[in-house]
C-alpha cells in the first residue's frame, strides 16, 4: 500500500538526507521546512509535496497541522525532525524560550493536533532527540522557559530530554490506539543545526570540526530504519534508539511522573 511520510526540518541536514532516502516511487513524501528556497528545491528534486512553517510561531504549526489533515487522508509516518541549538536566551512571539519551543513545543503541538489521524493510520512517529539529553540537560519542570537559569547547552539538552519524555508518554497514552512512537539519537552530525547559536557553538559544530562528524546521510540512517521497518517486530515503541539499537537514556528520561507533568505543562503552554 502506498504510504504518506511527513518530515519536518526537511530543508537541510538529516531531514533532507532522510527525505532523499525515503523518496520511494508510488509513496507520497511531504517535506516541511522553514526556508522557501531550500525546501522548494529539495521537493522539486524528489517530486515531493512541501509546506513552509517556522516553528518559532505556534500559529504556523497550527496552520500546518490543519493543512496536512485536509490534504492527506492518512499519514503513515510523522518524523518530528525540526530543531536546533540556539544562542543566547530569546523568547518567541508566543512567549516561550526559543530552543524549547522549536525542539519540543512545536512538534508536541503538531503531533497532538494530528493525533486522531495518526492513530487511525496506525502511524509511526519519530522524534529526533540527542545524547545531549544525558550530558547537557539541567531539567526543571517548573522553569521550562528558562527564566531562572539559562545556558545554551543546557537549553538544548533540556529540549532533547523533553523529546524522549514526550515519546514515552505518547506511547503510554496512544500506543493502544495505533500510534507507534520512537525517539532516536542521530549521532554528532556535521550539519547546520547550530546556525543560530553562539560563535563558540558554531565553531564546535561547524567549520573544520565537520570533518570528524557523521554525514547527514549517516545521521539519518536510524530515522529511515524506524520509518521503514515494523514497530513491535523490528523495534519497540516508546523507546530511544541509536545506531538502530535500543540506547541507554538518562535517569530522568525514565521518570514516568515527570513525563506526565511535561505533557500537562506542554499542553498548557501551547493552548490557544
Amino acid at each position: 500500500m502506498p504510504r504518506t511520510t511527513v518530515i519536518t526540518g526537511a530543508s537541510d541536514g538529516i531531514g533532507a538526507a532522510a527525505a532523499k532516502m525515503l523518496a520511494y516511487p508510488g509513496d507520497t513524501l511531504v517535506l516541511v521546512g522553514r526556508s522557501p528556497s531550500k525546501t522548494k528545491a529539495i521537493a522539486e528534486e524528489l517530486d515531493a509535496d512541501y509546506f513552509l512553517a517556522d516553528f518559532t510561531e505556534l500559529s504556523q504549526v497550527r496552520a500546518l497541522a490543519a493543512a496536512l489533515a485536509e490534504k492527506y487522508p492518512r499519514i503513515d509516518v510523522l518524523a518530528n525532525n525540526a530543531g536546533g541549538i540556539m544562542g543566547h536566551r530569546e523568547l518567541t512571539v508566543d512567549g516561550h524560550e526559543k530552543t524549547f519551543q522549536v525542539n519540543h513545543l512545536a512538534p508536541f503541538l503538531l503531533t497532538t493536533l494530528l493525533i486522531d489521524r495518526l492513530a487511525a493510520s496506525r502511524a509511526t512517529i519519530i522524534n529526533t532527540s540527542s545524547a545531549a539529553h544525558k550530558a547537557m540537560a539541567r531539567f526543571d519542570i517548573d522553569d521550562l522557559d528558562a527564566e531562572k537559569r539559562y545556558g545554551t547547552n543546557a537549553a538544548y539538552g533540556n529540549a532533547k530530554l523533553a523529546n524522549v519524555l514526550f515519546t514515552k508518554e505518547l506511547h503510554r497514552r496512544h500506543g493502544d490506539h495505533g500510534v507507534n512512537a520512537a525517539a532516536f539519537h542521530p549521532g554528532v552530525v556535521g550539519s547546520n543545526f547550530s546556525a543560530e547559536s553562539t560563535r563558540a557553538v558554531k565553531l564546535t559544530y561547524g567549520g573544520l570540526a565537520k570533518r570528524f562528524m557523521l554525514s547527514p546521510e549517516q545521521g539519518a540512517d536510524t530515522l529511515v530504519w524506524l520509518a521503514t521497518t515494523q514497530p513491535g517486530i523490528d523495534w519497540e515503541p516508546g523507546e530511544y534508539y541509536a545506531r538502530r539499537k535500543p540506547a541507554k537514556t538518562s535517569r530522568l528520561a525514565q521518570d514516568r511522573a515527570l513525563a506526565v507533568q511535561l505533557w500537562e505543562h506542554s499542553a498548557a503552554m501551547v493552548d490557544g
